[in-house]
């Protein structure tokens, strides 16, 4: 059974002690199983608080973050390599802390655009710079979920099939590809059959429109991305991500380009989306169940 989470973005901007309650009181209100806490600055978190929150609550919750240009895992520059690395290890620090079971998001290189293609070179310091982290991941028993997104916020993984390969080369039975449909719909010519090629290699699933906006509301196709997933047997989180200048504060809405608000009640939104991901889930699986047992 799929554990369902949301975004904490889709409630607050920040992570201050205020921001922390709020965001995972109306997370479990809504029933969901799991918060996504961002952790681009994992030192502003306070562990303590945030664990006390959680557990109040039985709240499950995973964890996210892009490095930026100073920490680079992929640059080929060995101190930009070392801070990237120190950055991880940090936030994997404060996963295990609070009992994160998943620390994923662009954790192989800058969220940024670039403007030249990625040299082999620094691929293979960023696999090498991930598996060391997947070794110390392990020792707490956390995924470690590499995101595949669109072409103007890495040059390293867009596409499902480039994240099955950095997987393999990295080697770590906790290192998996994490999906989003936002990216996917740009990047990958068939959703669908992205996510089944991705199979057993697929640990962490995220859930947004083409615009960012209320599920349904844009072009992708959901009932694909759904029917891949039951076809895949994917069995890990979906967690639901939705962005609005209304919560999220800059630099970050800057970086995520978000120009025009599609919602301003994250509530009604998280709401939605809950019983969209839930329906559709439920439908795609019984159509498969059918489908195997031979049933029309």
């Amino acid at each position: 059974m799929n554990k369902l989470g949301v975004h904490a973005l889709v409630w607050v901007g920040g992570w201050s002690h205020d921001e922390c309650a709020r965001a995972i009181e109306q997370t479990a209100q809504l029933g969901f199983d799991l918060i996504e806490i961002p952790a681009l600055d994992p030192k502003s978190i306070d562990v303590d608080f945030t664990r006390r929150m959680l557990e109040a609550n039985r709240l499950g919750v995973t964890m996210s973050l892009g490095l930026d240009a100073a920490t680079d895992i992929s640059s080929g520059d060995p101190e930009q390599i070392a801070r990237g690395e120190a950055r991880l290890m940090d936030a994997l620090r404060v996963a295990r802390d609070i009992g994160a079971t998943h620390v994923c998001g662009i954790l192989y290189s800058a969220f940024q655009k670039y403007f030249l293609p990625p040299t082999e070179k620094g691929i293979a310091g960023s696999i090498d710079a991930i598996r060391r982290l997947c070794a110390e991941a392990a020792k707490s028993d956390i995924t470690i979920g590499v995101e595949v997104v669109n072409r103007y916020e890495s040059n390293v993984l867009n596409t499902a099939a480039q994240a099955v390969d950095f997987c393999k080369r990295v080697g770590a039975p906790n290192v998996k590809v994490h999906l989003d449909t936002y990216h996917m719909h740009i990047e990958e010519a068939d959703i669908e059959a992205a996510i089944v090629e991705t199979g057993p290699l697929l640990g962490y699933f995220h859930i947004g429109e083409s615009n960012r906006g209320y599920l349904g509301a844009g072009s992708l196709d959901f009932d694909r991305v759904f029917r891949g997933l039951a076809k895949a047997e994917y069995r890990g989180p979906i967690t639901f991500e939705s962005f609005s200048s209304a919560v999220v504060n800059q630099p970050l809405s800057g970086i995520l380009a978000i120009w025009r608000n599609l919602w301003t009640d994250g509530r009604d939104l998280a709401a939605h989306a809950k019983d969209f991901i839930e329906a559709h889930l439920k439908a795609a699986q019984e159509a498969h169940a059918r489908s195997r047992a031979g049933l029309q």
